[in-house]
């Protein structure tokens, strides 16, 4: 594994917060080695006879996969490349162009240590789901929920990683209603690519319960998603084109500039176009 410490910006740095997480540190998870990540490293180093140095290397790592108890078989569950490369063929893709946006959507990881597909909850699409459903959110809006509940887009709730699951719980208990739990579901993105519920019968599946079943199979299952999605949304010509900003509106909304997630796709094809 990757050597990691203090201000490192990197996928493996998710994974080590996930751990940590996963051993009771509650801290926010995501790829950024934070001074919160910092204290809980040397906490984990002190605790388990480490020199405290904050440096996660081949020692801190080989204690800290020796205590992860992530199962054992979820590799089964991961794309392999021949994967990638016959999508590619099937849709007229370049590969180099498939693998930028699997990187980009999920840092190349559909799903979490704890075996469960990767999703990131929008308390503003969870708004909007409920209107959708005649329930109007404002009469669940208060301080108790406004974490997973709100009227407009901000990146301020999010808590990354596995605690994205306890965001999804929070919301359905708002409410014993059916419709909560469906609209919670909607509103959260799915696996590998990032996938929004509320797509799932437009894509063909029977309603979102069905759409997370297939999401939480494999990431083979979140290939077929991505495909019937970019069929869907007119996004192939674009993807074919290598055009990342009309790709990244269609794919992540007319908000994808402030995330500058055109900029990120072409940097991960130019690295890509080079293998």
């Amino acid at each position: 594994m990757r050597l990691l410490k203090h201000y490192t910006k990197a996928p493996e740095v998710l994974t080590l917060c996930e751990i940590l997480y996963q051993l009771g540190y509650d801290i926010k998870i995501s790829d950024s080695f934070t001074l919160e990540v910092d204290a809980a490293v040397k906490d984990f180093q002190s605790k388990n006879s480490l020199v405290v140095d904050g440096i996660v290397g081949v020692k801190t790592w080989s204690v800290l996969l020796e205590k992860d108890e992530r199962p054992v078989n979820q590799t089964d569950k991961f794309l392999k490349e021949s994967d990638l490369v016959n999508f590619a063929d099937e849709y007229n893709l370049e590969l180099a162009a498939v693998k930028a946006v699997n990187e980009i959507e999920s840092s190349g990881k559909g799903f979490l240590i704890n075996n469960k597909p990767k999703i990131l909850f929008e308390g503003h699409v969870f708004w909007n789901e409920l209107k959708k459903r005649g329930i109007d959110p404002n009469s669940y809006y208060n301080s108790n929920s406004q974490n997973v509940l709100y009227p407009k887009w901000t990146r301020v709730h999010y808590q990354g990683g596995v605690k994205e699951y306890d965001r999804l719980s929070e919301a359905i208990s708002l409410d014993n209603s059916p419709n909560f739990e469906e609209a919670a579901l909607s509103s959260a993105s799915w696996g590998s690519f990032q996938i929004m519920g509320y797509h799932a019968k437009n894509l063909g599946y029977s309603d979102v319960h069905h759409f997370v079943s297939q999401m939480e199979l494999n990431e083979g299952a979140h290939l077929k998603a991505f495909g019937k999605f970019l069929e869907k949304n007119n996004c192939l010509v674009h993807l074919r084109n290598k055009n990342w900003a009309g790709f990244a509106k269609l794919y992540n909304g007319a908000g994808y500039r402030e995330n500058k997630y055109d900029e990120k796709l072409a940097k991960a094809y130019a690295k890509y176009s080079q293998n």
